[in-house]
């Protein structure tokens, strides 16, 4: 199946290219048979227009002679002159033949006899309302269009212009057609060519972002791809993305590396330390009082690595949404209050302690007071080693129009500006805290999760060699 998909798989220049002739070719079609109704219905009716302007003209000339010289014969006959620019107005190769009859039907004089050979016309096609009609009266048995004018005198009708013109000849268009012909191959030739152009442009890079994300998936991060050459929005911005992405992908990488070599040892240290001292007490190489010292060490170390492993465990279930957040109405300054006293009285004599500004009235938010302690505890926690001789840790309370923000502000080393970006990085952990503090680097990414699941946030909200303030957000109730 997966062979079958990918032989169907056609370039993106090609697709649109063959797609869009085709949409191309129906429309044009579909254009041209509208046009060719339209040509013939217009050109056919504007021919008949002039056919019968003209012989209306030929009928009026022919009156004024018949008034300029009274029963002479020779004024019904045709004028070349006129006939010859009625031919080049109407651009026919076969002009129609002229007829001039009495006023019974009787033939005077005919232009062309090749056509119609009786010697006169009915007496009821001329005696029609309409100067404008099919007659089917020829000896071939061929439709023409009849064309009539009457010959007036005084009021009296002494006799008639006829013309007649085959149907077929007389919607020769092969002129227009001709032209609307290379109108529409030009059109579609044209059109073509734009979209061939245009799609092997986007095409390029799109092309090249293909085959660079090949070299990733292939663990060669060291790509980039050309931006200048795009003068779309939309390309600049990919292309401009891929190239960070490929940068932060290997950054991650790089982290990644690291960590997974930092985590092993964090636990493998407390393990080796566990293993090392219980076989000393095993082998007697220390009794008495130095053998529970031993043993008490190694029981410290089991706590904190079963602390490490808890984390690990908790931080995946929470991230696969397995661990569930209740949210509910609390007061925030209370809460708030509850977890730094908490803190307080759990410190040390000689520890700093935390200094707490609550907010001048009671605001309350949606929050899990369980998940809103575990962040707030861990945020003291760094804030307490960030902490190196003494210093000063504070608490605060602020409201805004959204929402309700703690800060917790340190009187610390702050945070070096290359790890701004990466603190919120799942294993990550500082220069400053690699060696000092022992941990899986999953105390803020964690805090940040808990936080967006009670729809807050969890942000770095400033840092320097003087201290740092970290903002929990929290929403209020409606």
């Amino acid at each position: 199946m997966l062979l079958r998909n990918k032989a169907r798989r056609i370039s993106l220049l090609r697709y649109w290219t063959t797609r869009y002739a085709i949409t191309l070719a129906l429309g044009l079609l579909v254009l041209a048979m509208l046009s060719v109704v339209w040509i013939r219905h217009t050109t056919l009716e504007n021919r008949l227009d002039v056919s019968e302007f003209l012989a209306a003209e030929l009928a009026g000339r022919i009156a004024g002679s018949q008034q300029d010289e009274e029963g002479s014969t020779e004024s019904a006959y045709l004028d070349q002159d006129m006939l010859d620019a009625r031919d080049e107005l109407m651009k026919m190769e076969s002009p129609p033949s002229i007829f001039i009859t009495d006023a019974g039907g009787t033939i005077l004089s005919a232009g062309d006899q090749d056509l119609y050979k009786e010697s006169s016309f009915p007496s009821v096609v001329l005696e029609k309302k309409s100067d404008v009609q099919t007659f089917s009266g020829l000896s071939n048995g061929a439709i023409v269009y009849l064309i009539k004018k009457p010959i007036i005198v005084d009021d009296v009708t002494f006799g008639w212009v006829v013309m007649l013109q085959q149907e077929d000849e007389f919607a020769d268009l092969n002129d227009e057609y001709r032209l609307l012909a290379l109108l529409i191959i030009g059109s579609g030739l044209l059109g073509w060519a734009a979209i061939y152009i245009l799609s092997r442009r986007l095409a390029r890079p799109i092309s090249a972002a293909a085959a660079a994300a090949k070299e990733i998936r292939n663990g060669n991060y060291g790509v980039s791809l050309i931006p200048s050459k795009a003068k779309e929005q939309e390309v600049y911005d990919l292309v401009t993305s891929f190239n960070d992405m490929a940068v932060r992908l290997e950054q991650l990488e790089s982290i990644r590396a690291e960590l997974l070599a930092g985590v092993t040892h964090e636990l493998k240290t407390p393990v080796t330390s566990i293993s090392g001292l219980l076989q000393a007490v095993k082998d007697d190489v220390v009794t008495g009082e130095e053998a529970k010292e031993f043993i008490t060490i190694s029981l410290k170390e089991t706590e904190r690595m079963q602390t490490m492993i808890n984390d690990l465990l908790e931080f995946n279930t929470f991230a696969a949404n397995a661990l569930p957040v209740s949210t509910a109405p609390h007061e925030l300054n209370d809460l708030t209050r509850g977890i730094v006293h908490e803190w307080n009285l759990a410190r040390n004599p000689d520890d700093i302690p935390v200094h707490f500004q609550p907010y001048e009235r009671d605001l309350i938010v949606l929050t899990d007071p369980d998940r809103f302690r575990q962040i707030m505890m861990n945020l003291l926690n760094n804030a307490a080693h960030a902490i190196e001789n003494s210093g000063q840790m504070t608490v605060t309370v602020k409201n805004e129009d959204a929402c309700a923000l703690i800060d917790v502000s340190d009187t610390g080393i702050g945070i070096p500006e290359s790890e701004k970006t990466l603190i919120f990085e799942r294993f990550y952990r500082g220069e400053n805290k690699k060696y000092k503090v022992r941990g899986l680097g999953l105390g803020l990414p964690f805090s940040q999760l808990l936080a967006r699941a009670m729809d807050g946030d969890l942000e770095l909200k400033e840092t320097s060699p003087l201290g740092t303030t970290f903002t929990l957000k929290t929403k209020k109730q409606d």
